[in-house]
């Protein structure tokens, strides 16, 4: 798309808001050319000023630029069409700490909250276009909260039913909210996957017994693998202009950290790519050792596997790292603290595991990791002070003691 034109909106400080200033920090965008330049709005804080830009593509690399937001003027089509294109964010208070730039895949900034709305919407578009999902039918899914909800609005908009199984060690938010959607939810005893009645087994079989249901299976339907190597890999590469030393991110299904790894591999070799793995998971030694073994356990929901699942195979992943609950939560609460982001408990993974890599880089190498869901899903667990001390975790922890180096 070669000369596409597309417009955009830069909110400047007023003592910033001359045009030699305004012209300055455009340079800063990548592979963009200002076409014009106005005067949009006036607000509190300053002047916010359209600009008319051409450019390959709509997406914008505005590095460490000064000015406060860059939005792309644009409209989507429904809750589908707003899914993707979530911000990086730069984590200032921990890049600062380490002399290394981590910055965060915001994907609870999507319309239904997580990372997994990348999957649900993958996975529907692909068994619509085969045939799989006929109209009015029913999607059916095992999960541990966030890609049914992400299916359920899927569902909604496009006019069919779902029914959900849901372990019961899951976080009540998730399960209330499935209900709020109007899905029809199954909470089942957590039981391991090998128990027929593990919910991945009961979901398969509710499938087969009802009518024109169509099965998700978000850990063998490669849909999912394929909706991150065509969407999230992608907007990495764009967001950082190609300039990524390592990426860090756990694995549930596989397809996010497999999908991802894939996109930045084929644009570039030598990136680091690092599965980040909860103890109780059997993927940090495959991915050293190829044994499938594990050690210790975790509670942290939707991460960590014990098996090789279709989205995860031949996934170009370099090395396996662990990271701890005890660290994992306490990250979370590090980073309401420091950063004013509330997301939950496998973000504070991701964010601990890229922090690791990161001080193994040289200085000023940037790592980027995926912030799968917003903290609201786990209130009553991991931001309870109660079930905190029921489950001996501290939350105010320093840097150094949360990543093991104090």
């Amino acid at each position: 798309m070669e000369g596409f034109d597309f417009t955009f909106m830069l909110e400047f400080s007023r003592e910033k808001r001359n045009v030699e200033h305004i012209a300055s920090v455009a340079k800063g965008l990548t592979a963009v050319t200002i076409v014009s330049t106005a005067t949009y709005a006036s607000t509190t804080s300053g002047n916010v000023y359209r600009l008319t830009a051409r450019r390959r593509s709509p997406v914008l690399k505005a590095g460490r630029a000064t000015f406060g937001r860059v939005c792309a003027a644009m409209v989507v089509i429904g809750f589908s069409g707003a899914v993707g294109n979530t911000p990086l964010i730069e984590l200032r208070e921990l890049s600062r700490e380490l002399g290394r730039r981590v910055l965060a895949k915001a994907e609870f900034l999507n319309p239904g909250g997580s990372v997994k709305d990348r999957a649900a919407r993958g996975i529907v578009d692909d068994a619509e276009a085969c045939g799989a999902l006929q109209p009015a039918g029913t999607i059916v899914e095992g999960t541990a909260g966030n890609t049914g909800i992400a299916l359920a609005l899927v569902a909604s908009e496009r006019g069919y039913k779902s029914v959900f199984v849901v372990p019961d060690d899951q976080s009540r938010e998730k399960i209330n909210l499935l209900q709020v959607y109007g899905s029809d939810v199954r909470v089942v005893p957590a039981v391991p996957f090998t128990d027929p009645e593990n919910y991945y087994h009961v979901a398969r079989r509710i499938a087969k017994e009802t009518a024109t249901a169509f099965w998700a299976n978000q850990f063998e339907n490669t849909a999912n693998r394929r909706a991150h190597e065509t969407t999230t890999g992608p907007e990495i590469w764009e967001q950082t202009g190609g300039s990524i030393d390592a990426f860090v991110a756990s694995a549930g299904t596989g397809g996010t950290i497999a999908g991802v790894a894939t996109a930045l591999k084929t644009r570039r070799s030598d990136i680091l790519t690092v599965l980040c793995d909860p103890m109780g998971s059997a993927l940090y030694n495959y991915v050293n050792n190829g044994e499938l073994t594990t050690e210790g356990e975790s509670d942290l929901e939707g991460i960590g596997i014990k098996r090789i699942t279709a989205n995860f195979e031949a996934a170009p992943i370099d090395r396996a790292i662990r990271v701890t609950d005890g660290q994992a939560i306490a990250m979370a609460h590090w980073l309401l603290e420091h950063e004013g982001i509330f997301v939950g408990g496998s973000s504070g993974l991701n964010v601990v595991g890229a922090a690791k890599v990161a001080g193994d880089l040289p200085t000023g190498s940037t790592v980027v990791t995926i912030l799968c869901d917003g903290g609201g899903r786990y209130v009553s667990r991991m931001f309870d002070d109660a079930w905190m001390r029921e489950n001996n975790f501290a939350k105010q922890q320093a840097l150094p003691a949360i990543l093991g180096r104090g």
